[in-house]
């Protein structure tokens, strides 16, 4: 993380637009404990994405192993659903308490649902409780997480709002760092592991370490202090819920920040996916699906920040419709690459391309987002949006690229969706420069 964190600037102790007798804030603290949290979600989605596998023959056991599979991801996408609820309790309960008191809430959350993925007893121990509970984990994972985004990103814009593009950047390089880290347990796992005893228990290695950077976070979090209002961004005055403002004249902005969002969390999920599709679908070794991960994920967390940085020189938009266009042309080359010449140097420079295109779309993505709400709304705002984009756009992508490969029968069937959702961010992209003015 030291190398991205150059790209703007050090980690000075205070920031230069901060109101006359503002308490000093530091701002690697600031950037660690906002970023934890999001970055604990992202690792507990690419562990349970990376070893999906092994989850299905523990809690989804089937005749038929794509059937079970498709439970694993299938339980995996339903979780999704309390994404948006999630989003609309906790980003209300953000904008009108504070943005400390929500992440507080968001982070006790999610170790509550690792911790029960990590103790489940198997299908095989207690029968049809195993699946039912996973569910269970992960709809309170999914009710956090529906919080963690909007709340934390919205605490960093508004504490460093001159900087907004590259703070709020870290929230998606932790993700890329979290990546590397679920890949790296992988690539560990599968390299040196048995595999019966690496299907017993040693998949649930990664979410017991999961399970343990949980109250770290949560101590931190709680020596944060609340980011106060400026008269160019008040804090909301009349009762009317946040929420109820969003509904009412809002709606568009949500739209705009959807859309925005599909073609990022489509790629995060397709490397969520990698390593399954490298198994079922090229033949090729767990490690070498972790490995193209891995790759993938460094490249998010080193380069994302620079982007991000550099966003607020030049505007947000600018680089992120090159990089759509580029995701659309590329998606359909890669996965026949992949598909003719299966091996593991063609599928980390694939991953490792694809990685690079979304850092430059994504780096500016948080900031954006944040830019279509005002500050009274925008833990809210910012919540629903990203959350109900992740479900309808990601959650679903590792369910949607098995269903559709199995049923079409092609290998390439996962581009073709891909290049679909590239071409509604680029509209959306267009939209917000238009009518909103976000260069």
């Amino acid at each position: 993380m030291t190398t991205g964190m150059t790209a703007g600037a050090t980690s000075a102790p205070t920031a230069s637009n901060a109101p006359a007798g503002a308490k000093p804030f530091n701002l690697t603290k600031m950037l660690v404990a906002t970023s934890i949290g999001n970055a604990l979600e992202w690792y507990d989605i690419a562990v349970y994405g990376y070893f999906a596998l092994y989850l299905t023959k523990a809690f989804f056991p089937a005749a038929d192993e794509t059937v079970g599979l498709l439970l694993a991801f299938g339980t995996f996408a339903i979780s999704y659903v309390a994404r948006p609820v999630g989003a609309l309790v906790l980003g209300n309960y953000a904008d009108r308490v504070g943005r400390k008191a929500a992440m507080l809430a968001c982070i006790l959350l999610m170790v509550l649902g690792t911790a029960m993925i990590t103790f489940m007893p198997s299908y095989e121990s207690i029968g049809l409780l195993a699946p039912i509970g996973i569910l269970v984990a992960r709809l309170i994972q999914g009710f956090s997480a529906g919080g963690e985004f909007g709340s934390a990103t919205a605490f960093l814009v508004e504490h460093a709002p001159d900087r907004r593009g590259y703070i709020a950047s870290w929230q998606f390089a932790s993700q890329g760092l979290s990546g590397a880290l679920a890949a790296l347990f992988g690539i560990l796992l599968t390299a040196w592991m048995p595999a019966d005893q690496l299907q017993d228990w040693g998949w649930r290695l990664p979410f017991a370490f999961g399970l343990l950077v949980g109250p770290v976070g949560l101590y931190i979090r709680r020596h944060l202090d609340e980011p106060k209002a400026t008269e160019a961004e008040p804090a909301q005055t009349s009762e009317r819920a946040a929420v109820a403002t969003v509904f009412a004249s809002q709606k568009t902005r949500v739209a705009v920040a959807i859309g925005c969002l599909i073609i990022s969390t489509a790629v995060n999920y397709l490397l969520v996916y990698m390593p399954t599709y490298a198994v079922k679908q090229l033949g090729l070794s767990a490690t070498v699906g972790y490995a193209s991960t891995f790759a993938g994920a460094l490249i998010l967390t080193v380069l994302t920040p620079y982007v991000g940085h550099l966003s607020d020189r030049i505007g947000r938009t600018r680089a992120m419709l090159i990089s759509a266009v580029l995701l659309f042309v590329s998606f359909y080359p890669c996965f026949l690459l992949l598909t003719l010449s299966p091996g593991t140097a063609v599928i980390i420079a694939v991953v490792v391309w694809l990685a690079t295109l979304k850092s430059v779309y994504f780096g500016a993505l948080p900031a954006l987002m944040s830019d279509l709400f005002p500050r009274a709304t925008r833990a809210t705002g910012l919540s629903f949006s990203y959350n109900l984009g992740v479900t309808l756009f990601g959650g679903l992508g590792p369910l949607a690229m098995t269903w559709l490969t199995d049923a079409t029968g092609s290998k390439l069937s996962p581009s073709y969706y891909l290049m679909f959702l590239a071409v509604l961010s680029f509209a959306a992209l267009i939209s917000a420069r238009r009518r909103f003015g976000i260069t």
